[in-house]
């Protein structure tokens, strides 16, 4: 799987740049009495810090769609509490707009205190419960109360742990999971990632516990099929409206739109494109 390699080869890389240079030394100065002993202008006194390559709050703050389709490609990393780091490749998400998106949990402008994230600055996460045991991650971004939800994850490093994560999670042993099973699906991507409602507005840009990095291989426009959101089909034209962005071609994808992407490939070898 060259890919793979290759993405597996750009994560170590990105883990390397967030390590800060070490002192090698410092100056012996010969003060003066009275003088100040504290150094001034020492080279050796300066520490040059990389920048993180973290994804700020400036990434987040874009407008709703515009962050879905840009979440695809960077990666999101989950620390554990015993220092094991998750990394995970995002390649599917859904866009929900807020007042207006009947599919949203803030339509109408509705503020409440399961939803107050999704009004909170962009880069906050909004976790809420599903069918009283699953759980599922959003990001909230420009404009009152719109969020993206992370619907897959391509699992880069520890899926071991994500494994034992997602065996704890459920009732039964089960066979083992294959490493696209892992992520493939939202309430998925939080048992894998040991993310839970004490997760709810937190913030991307100052949390310890989990934040995201950009990605090394970005996807173009003609990489990114646009279609349907998924289980939403009682909202009338919100049902309709193309706001679920994937990957085309990665089978860590909960749900692949083979019609439109019949209609992509057509489009590509139409005459003049």
């Amino acid at each position: 799987m060259p890919r793979k390699r290759k993405l597996l080869a750009q994560l170590s890389a990105l883990q390397n740049t967030t390590s800060f240079p070490q002192i090698c030394a410092v100056e012996q100065q010969n003060t003066t009495p009275g003088a100040d002993p504290s150094p001034k202008s020492s080279k050796y006194f300066v520490i040059e810090k990389q920048k993180s390559p973290q994804l700020q709050e400036d990434f987040f703050n874009q407008p709703c769609v515009s962050l879905a389709k840009s979440f695809l490609g960077q990666i999101l990393v989950r620390k554990l509490p015993d220092g094991r780091e998750l990394w995970g490749r995002i390649v599917e998400t859904e866009a929900y707009l807020g007042g207006e998106d009947e599919a949203s949990h803030s339509k109408g402008g509705k503020q409440t205190q399961r939803n107050a994230a999704m009004f909170m600055k962009p880069g906050t996460l909004y976790v809420y419960q599903i069918y009283g045991i699953y759980f599922c991650m959003n990001v909230s971004s420009q404009g009152e109360g719109a969020a993206v939800l992370l619907r897959s994850l391509e699992p880069l490093q520890g899926m071991d742990a994500m494994r034992e994560l997602r065996r704890a999670s459920r009732k039964a042993p089960s066979r083992l999971l294959k490493d696209w099973q892992l992520c493939n699906g939202p309430s998925k991507l939080c048992q894998a990632f040991g993310i839970d409602k004490a997760f709810d507005q937190r913030d991307l840009t100052q949390d310890a516990a989990i934040w995201m990095v950009p990605g090394q291989d970005l996807p173009g426009e003609q990489d990114v099929v646009a279609t349907t959101r998924i289980g939403i089909g009682n909202r009338g034209e919100w049902a309709q409206k193309p706001l679920r962005f994937y990957l085309r071609g990665n089978r860590f994808v909960s749900v692949v739109d083979k019609k439109m992407e019949r209609e992509i490939a057509a489009r590509g070898h139409s005459p003049g494109s």
